[in-house]
């Protein structure tokens, strides 16, 4: 790995890779090296069979993401705007092959707010707290911001937040479903993990095809978004996953989606 692995620290825990942002002193800013060093063990994490699903969290109990390093920022070009590096990483996240989770555990201001948002999936603390300060700095949110929160709590509770950059807490973010669930600061990081392992327990094609659905749901008008709906049902229903699915149904027990992999897996080997 060619990043410092000191500033993002990896974590498995049983098939569920926990990525922990580690400047908790510069509340764990996303500079250069930050981004490369998520960048990096994305890169680890999509050849790993074993990792099923993707956590991202921060260092400390004040901070998740507090946004763009204000060093870095001060000094960008409109040649660095049109780059758009840290907009091309989240939407790396948001297209990952596995599902993603951030677990919100203090401020998400900016960078961390996209952070946030490019995640399919949000756990945040009674702590946390989210705001989009860019336009009080004479700059907007590039990183996916102006897109995601959008299309995640509407076009005039974005407008708000991004126009005012008051900060949110955690109650309203959960009244307003910028997070999903909400649980004490002790209770976050195992929330998260519960959750990734309950999305590890249903039909990995299953699960795949439904999450890109529902991601494009938004740019597909509504006749094509079903098409696209039954072509892949269609192609579920011609799956051992499918069967082992309704056999497990029929049969009361848990379905076992880890043997139907195991099998795809040495299909292909062979």
């Amino acid at each position: 790995m060619s990043s410092d692995d000191t500033l993002v620290l990896r974590e498995d825990r049983d098939g569920v890779a926990v990525l922990t942002v580690n400047r908790p002193g510069a509340h764990n800013a996303l500079n250069r090296e930050v981004q490369r060093g998520i960048r990096d063990h994305l890169e680890d994490i999509a050849d790993d069979p074993a990792v099923g699903a993707v956590i991202f969290t921060g260092a400390g109990d004040s901070a998740f993401v507090a946004g763009a390093d204000i060093n870095e920022l001060a000094v960008r070009t409109p040649v660095d705007g049109i780059a758009g590096p840290l907009q091309r990483l989240f939407d790396l996240i948001a297209t990952f092959d596995k599902p993603t989770i951030a677990a919100v555990n203090g401020y998400a201001f900016g960078g961390g707010h996209e952070l946030a948002l490019s995640c399919d999936i949000r756990v945040g603390s009674t702590g946390a707290q989210f705001a989009f300060p860019e336009t009080g700095l004479g700059i907007i949110p590039s990183a996916g911001g102006t897109q995601r929160l959008a299309a995640v709590i509407g076009q005039g509770g974005a407008l708000d937040l991004i126009l005012t950059g008051r900060k949110l807490s955690a109650d309203d973010a959960l009244r307003m479903n910028l997070i999903t669930y909400l649980v004490e600061p002790s209770e976050l990081l195992e929330a998260a993990v519960a959750v990734a392992r309950r999305i590890q327990r249903k039909g990995p094609l299953a699960t795949k095809l439904a999450r890109d659905l529902v991601k494009r749901s938004g740019s597909l008008d509504k006749d094509s978004g079903l098409l696209l709906e039954r072509l892949a049902q269609a192609v579920i229903y011609s799956t051992e996953e499918k069967n082992e699915g309704t056999r497990a149904f029929q049969e009361k027990r848990r379905p076992d989606f880890d043997k139907v992999r195991h099998d795809r897996r040495d299909r292909t080997d062979n």
